[in-house]
């Protein structure tokens, strides 16, 4: 659409900056290696993605990265018995959650820090109690397979930390921090889920994110 004549000059190059700024992009967190191109030309940025993982959620059903392939999520650690702040944490997440009910692009995942203890049957009762009936759209995943120590370089990978302490309420220390994951499995965001601004710069970010990612599905 041409914009009307006789605008004044000043207001034209604003209108021309505006249609030509590109869109706001999240950053890619994590290491990232720089190739060179064979062909020439500018060398090419390889980011690092979410590691790998084999999980079963709270209906007992395996799932692994490629289930999530395509889609955004966003992660958390927790523990089902935790007494400090994993009910805040969830609580936070479950906002979200309740918000994008129906969108299809995202989904959710919340891994267990206590395998030992956090078993399907475990995870499945806490998924109802907190509100989420459908698997589908948000996995409490524990390890059956996995040592705690594995779970824990798990939480490290998505910057998250996570220990057993003795001192610690319910004899873990963790943070509460949220990863957001783009659909290629790029780490693009983070959020201290007990910070208000946090949350609020998470709810700016997520649009920004799936609106980039409807690009790339064009």
């Amino acid at each position: 659409m041409p914009f009307p004549k006789n605008l004044p000059p000043a207001l034209l190059l604003l209108l021309l900056a505006a249609c030509t700024t590109p869109p706001e992009r999240l950053p890619y967190l994590g290491e990232r290696d720089v190739r060179a191109n064979p062909n020439g030309g500018p060398a090419d940025t390889v980011f690092a993605t979410a590691p790998a993982f084999r999980l079963v959620n709270q209906d007992g059903r395996r799932i692994a990265n490629a289930d999530l392939a395509g889609r955004v999520y966003l992660t958390d650690f927790f523990f089902a018995t935790c007494p400090g702040i994993c009910p805040k944490v969830q609580s936070e997440l479950l906002k979200v959650y309740q918000e994008t009910a129906d969108d299809d692009r995202l989904r959710f995942v919340s891994f267990t820090i206590d395998p030992a203890h956090d078993t399907v049957a475990v995870l499945h009762t806490y998924a109802q109690k907190l509100g989420v009936p459908d698997a589908r759209k948000w996995h409490f995943a524990t390890f059956a397979s996995a040592s705690r120590d594995s779970v824990f370089a798990l939480a490290k990978a998505y910057f998250t930390a996570a220990q057993p302490e003795t001192g610690a309420p319910g004899g873990f220390a963790h943070a509460g921090n949220f990863a957001l994951i783009d659909d290629q499995g790029h780490i693009r965001g983070l959020y201290d889920s007990l910070n208000k601004d946090e949350m609020r710069r998470l709810r700016h970010d997520l649009p920004l994110l799936l609106a980039e990612v409807d690009e790339r599905r064009k």
